[in-house]
């Protein structure tokens, strides 16, 4: 399974407690889950003692904010690499990141956090919505975004859903993620108004 080290996270070296600590937690959460993870079993995965993770983690909640900026992080790299033009692609990057990371798009987007209290997780939040409006805008340049991009976002998040539940029975994912996303896209450039 991919980790999210692979993705241009640094790797672990001697020396560096919080990368160590941040690839046990990621590994939880990919092998069991949000619910498993506390910063005792972190610290034992990472093979330190069970206090040294509150140098770098107030509480489980910051620890799990770190592991969920990562996630936004990767997903915001991975679609600002895709044409913005392109929502198609985009929207097809979005669906192959929660299959290939469903439990960091489980805390990306579940309750388990209060957003509030990590401003830096809603920033990163907010560009990757704001990656999801210049790819509407460049297909719909003389209108209103906000609820085009809140359209597209919907789609491709409850797409990653159904398919992360198993609710969508398809053979190959990315030909389904294409084709809903196109009709989105052609859906988008027929309801342009004329210039």
């Amino acid at each position: 399974m991919s980790t999210l080290r692979e993705e241009g996270i640094r790797a672990y070296h001697h020396g560096d407690l919080r990368k160590a600590l941040l690839d046990a937690a990621s590994a939880l959460l990919a092998e069991v889950g949000v619910a498993a993870i506390s910063l005792r079993e972190v610290a034992r995965r990472a093979g330190v003692s069970h206090n040294a993770p509150y140098r770098h983690f107030a509480d489980r909640d910051a620890l799990l904010a770190a592991l969920a900026l990562q996630g936004f992080e990767v997903l915001v790299r991975r679609i600002e690499a895709l044409p913005v033009a392109d929502l198609g692609r985009r929207g097809e990057c979005y669906v192959a990141y929660a299959l290939e990371f469903p439990g960091h798009f489980a805390l990306m987007f579940g309750p388990q956090l209060d957003r509030a209290a990590y401003p830096e997780l809603q920033q990163v939040a907010r560009q990757l919505f704001a990656q999801l409006e210049a790819s509407v805008r460049a297909l719909r340049p003389d209108e209103s975004v906000e609820t085009a991009s809140l359209a597209a976002w919907s789609l491709v998040h409850g797409l990653s859903q159904l398919l992360l539940n198993g609710q969508c029975p398809v053979e190959d994912v990315s030909v389904t993620a294409r084709a809903v996303t196109g009709l989105f896209v052609e859906g988008l450039r027929v309801g342009r108004s004329p210039a």
